[in-house]
């Protein structure tokens, strides 16, 4: 392997580790769909998205 195919690799890596660790962000951080039911100090309420 020369140095140029040792830097696409390198490189294409940490595009794919990039995509993973956002695609996971992006999961962590997205709404539950349906209903949701929340307990709190004001009671109970429910919430329909």
């Amino acid at each position: 392997m020369n140095r140029g195919n040792i830097y696409v690799l390198i490189i294409g890596g940490l595009v794919i580790i990039a995509s993973i660790l956002g695609y996971q962000l992006y999961q962590a951080r997205k709404q539950p769909q349906g209903v949701q039911i929340l307990v709190g100090p004001n009671g109970v309420s429910i919430k329909n998205e």
